[in-house]
């Protein structure tokens, strides 16, 4: 299935401070009303802090803009200032934003700690790609990339709707951010 970021509604962040694009989110199957793993788009414009997600692993990619400089409670500082370049940290962490200049768009995988696994990973090269049963999203990040539901433009994703594999083309100059999540044995 072809998930376009244009039908996919601005809604605020948990804290009120920004707004994310929700391309795909897993319920949990325990009843806690929570997601298992949520995939969005979010927008940065203001150097407002993140929201806090307790007991959620993140991780955050940059997709265009200058970027910013998250300050971690726990003393990291990170750079989020190279596109595609995915940066994992604690959901219930406090992170404070300095943009590095003006509005930022940037890539977030959510996975609840405990119950899933999982990670970004970034596929440049062109040409065709198997998406195994691990893979649950291909973002479109740059390019077309072909599938058998039809063409991903920038800003699309490919969701898999069936457990067996998959094949997808990269034309050339196209790269991905794919999602990779698998169940904590």
């Amino acid at each position: 299935m072809i998930i376009r970021l244009a039908d996919c509604p601005p809604q605020p962040w948990k804290n009120g401070l920004g707004r994310t694009r929700e391309m795909a989110v897993q319920p949990t199957v325990d009843g806690s009303g929570g997601f298992l793993w949520r995939i969005s788009v979010a927008e940065v414009d203001s150097a407002a802090p993140f929201s806090s997600f307790p007991g959620i692993d993140r991780q955050i990619a940059l997709l265009d803009g200058a970027g910013f400089t998250m300050a971690l409670d726990d003393g990291r500082v990170h750079a989020l200032t190279t596109p595609f370049a995915p940066f994992a940290f604690p959901g219930e962490a406090k992170v404070d934003v300095a943009l590095a200049g003006g509005p930022t768009r940037d890539f977030n995988l959510m996975l609840r700690r405990g119950h899933v696994r999982g990670g970004i990973e970034v596929w440049r090269d062109a040409g065709a790609r198997a998406a195994d049963a691990a893979t649950v999203l291909v973002y479109c990040a740059r390019g077309t990339i072909g599938s058998a539901d039809g063409v991903l433009q920038a800003g699309d994703a490919w969701w898999r709707s069936l457990p067996a594999s998959a094949a997808l083309t990269l034309q050339p100059g196209a790269l991905a951010l794919v999602v990779r999540i698998e169940a904590v044995a």
